[in-house]
């Protein structure tokens, strides 16, 4: 009886380890909680100093080069931190953050979001500038329920969350600019802070 029990355990370890050798765990609240406070920092940019906030899908804005600038930015800037942010996770836990896993997450976001961005930037080009806030949850959204795969099960949940809004704003075009920042900022805070409660205390 004992015999059977301590092979029970032994395969319960060897399934954790293949778990935990098949999921990228080193995400960071942290970052979650910064790219949501930059993207409600850029929304609000957006909407005072260039006024934009699209009500219908033919828009046009004289700031629009400046908002597009604005939104790399914010991009960018929610990168790094993710990326820097991750790199000390896994460097405090002694693993390293660039590996088969973490290659696998970042090509299965990778084909979404480049469709998408490309797709965006048509739409702008013939002026309907009111589709990219929608789009960009879209495949945003679709870029991390394809990241859920190889990480923690909430990020595939926040990716049906972001989708969700997204399907939204297409029908309520003219609250475009309000769900984006409830889609990249707010969600991403309740994300960040519950990764950060759940999975770092």
């Amino acid at each position: 009886m004992k015999e059977q029990r301590d092979y029970i355990q032994d395969i319960a370890e060897i399934r954790s380890m293949m778990e935990r050798s098949s999921k990228f765990a080193s995400l960071s609240g942290w970052a979650g909680i910064l790219a949501g406070i930059y993207a409600l920092g850029g929304a609000f940019a957006a909407y005072i100093l260039f006024g934009f906030n699209p009500d219908e899908l033919n828009y046009t804005s004289s700031n629009l080069t400046n908002v597009i600038l604005l939104a790399i930015g914010v991009l960018g800037l929610a990168l790094i931190t993710a990326i820097y942010l991750s790199w000390r996770k896994a460097r405090s836990k002694d693993e390293k953050v660039w590996n088969a896993t973490s290659k696998r997450l970042l090509i299965s976001m990778a084909i979404p979001l480049v469709s998408g961005g490309v797709l965006i930037l048509v739409l702008l080009a013939h002026g309907l500038t009111g589709l990219a806030a929608p789009l960009m949850l879209i495949f945003y959204g679709l870029a991390l329920v394809n990241a859920g795969h190889f990480t923690i099960s909430e990020v595939k949940i926040m990716g049906i969350v972001q989708i969700t809004l997204g399907l939204l704003s297409t029908w309520f075009i003219e609250y475009g600019l309000l769900l984006w920042a409830a889609g990249f900022g707010a969600v991403h805070i309740i994300y960040g802070i519950y990764m950060h409660f759940r999975y770092e205390r």
